[in-house]
């Protein structure tokens, strides 16, 4: 069997339930529908971290997020209150260190053509793609957003064809993908690693992709349906001083739109692949970095049932729909509970293609290979999340294991523990702790251990930490 060509799709802040085939009724995705029902749809599928720089350094190095030392997103020291509670963030590394052998450079030792389209966010100029093992680099910079908007002229640092006035950026990506895979000499086989901005904030779309959804609200009467409410899972000061509001149902147009249209953007690339005669030959995987942002900057989506979404340790900050397909190997139509992680794509594509594995670099990550041919269950104890800082959405730092049905979150704001049994409580409102003790010490145990396995760093105490007035002080 040849060596199949590897399409990796990621897209920056989407949620676990923001496609149709995941239970969306609200936002329209007909072409990854296809494509789950063309493969396996996984439900248990997590990013390394609730931000994005971590994730990615993760899929690029198989190492969690503390092991690798970017552990938050990478903002340039931009940060206007890295004090923001009772505790001082971790330090982090802002870039992809060059020590990691990252995917694209071990594929393409080992024959692949390597193109990277799209966001990046993985560090400055020295640590761009190229640096990283990448042939061809189309838009990927240190940003982590367009700055610009997602219409022309961008000004992306590295990317200075803006193209005619008011172009939409995800088609032009998405056009840049296709050039290369009509370009491609079919006897090499090629790693596509297309890595969307959206549905990133600014929250952009089209006008006439806005009017449908727009219609679709009003006809639908979501219009007419408070759908922002008070947050209730953070410390009162931190509440008050963040004003954080939650998104409780999917009714925002404008996102909506931006949903569409990247659907539609991944069907013309899967068409594009299917003229050229290499969608047969293609194992094609379809993610997101962090979950929906549904507590903050307008709070665009709602992840329900999952709680909160983007920058928390709960659910939906770090759940992630994952599809792949492979025509010949993964059974069409298929679903798979077994949980997997962002670290695990390293191995998994190294053993998709054929390549020997590099056990010293994904030391963490475990090849999903064997589910996407039948199996059902892969050989893991746990997983673990370290999110040692603050987010942005009004998260606080903490560290989560998930073993079998359970979750322990360790909050380092006081070292609260909450326990959940996600397969009966899903939406984690039922904090376990109390009554399970001892399943409470061992996954802490656990958890700890994993810890210093990785060397993680740690928040430290706020020494000027002031606790902020009551909603009523004056």
């Amino acid at each position: 069997m040849p060596r199949p060509n590897l399409l990796l799709i990621l897209l920056d802040d989407y949620g676990w339930s923001d496609t149709a085939c995941y239970g969306s009724s609200f936002y329209e995705t007909p072409n990854l529908d296809r494509l789950a029902a063309s493969g396996m749809r996984f439900t248990d599928a997590y990013a390394a971290c609730p931000v994005c720089s971590p994730t990615r350094a993760s899929l690029l190095s198989g190492k969690y997020p503390a092991n690798v030392g970017v552990t938050d997103w990478i903002d340039w020291g931009k940060r206007s209150h890295p004090c923001r509670g009772r505790l001082i963030d971790a330090p982090y590394i802002d870039h992809l260190p060059e020590t990691e052998t990252c995917l694209a450079t071990a594929l393409r030792e080992g024959g692949y053509a390597t193109w990277h389209v799209g966001k990046w966010h993985l560090g400055r100029e020295t640590h761009f793609p190229a640096q990283h093992g990448f042939d061809v680099n189309i838009a990927g910079c240190m940003w982590g957003c367009p700055i610009k908007g997602y219409f022309s002229p961008w000004q992306i640092p590295n990317y200075p064809d803006s193209g005619p006035a008011g172009e939409y950026l995800t088609d032009r990506l998405t056009d840049e993908a296709i050039r290369l895979v009509r370009q491609h000499d079919a006897s090499r086989p090629f790693f596509l690693n297309l890595w969307h901005y959206a549905v990133h904030t600014p929250i952009q779309a089209k006008p006439e992709d806005v009017a449908r959804f727009t219609a679709k609200a009003h006809r639908l009467g979501l219009d007419q349906v408070p759908a922002i409410e008070p947050g209730d899972r953070f410390p009162t000061e931190h509440k008050q001083h963040l004003r954080i509001q939650r998104r409780r149902l999917q009714s925002d147009p404008t996102y909506a739109a931006m949903v569409w249209n990247l659907d539609w953007n991944v069907g013309r690339l899967l068409a594009a692949l299917e003229d050229a005669g290499q969608l047969d030959h293609t194992l094609v995987l379809f993610t997101s970095d962090n979950g929906g942002l549904a507590t903050a900057e307008g709070s665009p989506t709602c992840n329900a049932p999952l709680a909160e979404g983007k920058g928390w340790m709960y659910e939906g900050g770090t759940r992630e729909p994952l599809i792949a397909a492979w025509p010949g190997v993964i059974a069409p139509g298929t679903t798979c509970d077994v949980p997997v992680t962002s670290l695990d794509f390293y191995p998994t594509l190294l053993d998709a293609a054929g390549l020997p594995p590099r056990p010293t670099q994904h030391q963490d990550g475990v090849s999903f290979l064997p589910l996407l041919r039948g199996a059902t269950s892969l050989d893991r104890e746990a997983i673990f999340w370290h999110y040692p800082h603050y987010g942005n959405q009004g998260g606080t730092p903490g560290s989560s294991i998930r073993a079998g049905d359970w979750k322990l979150i360790e909050f380092f704001e006081g070292g609260r523990l909450e326990l959940y049994n996600l397969r009966e409580d899903l939406g984690e409102r039922h904090n376990r702790a109390a009554g399970e003790p001892r399943r409470v010490q061992l996954l802490h145990a656990q958890l700890t251990a994993w810890r210093q396995r990785m060397n993680a760093k740690l928040p430290l105490p706020n020494p000027t930490h002031i606790p902020w007035r009551d909603a009523d002080s004056p």
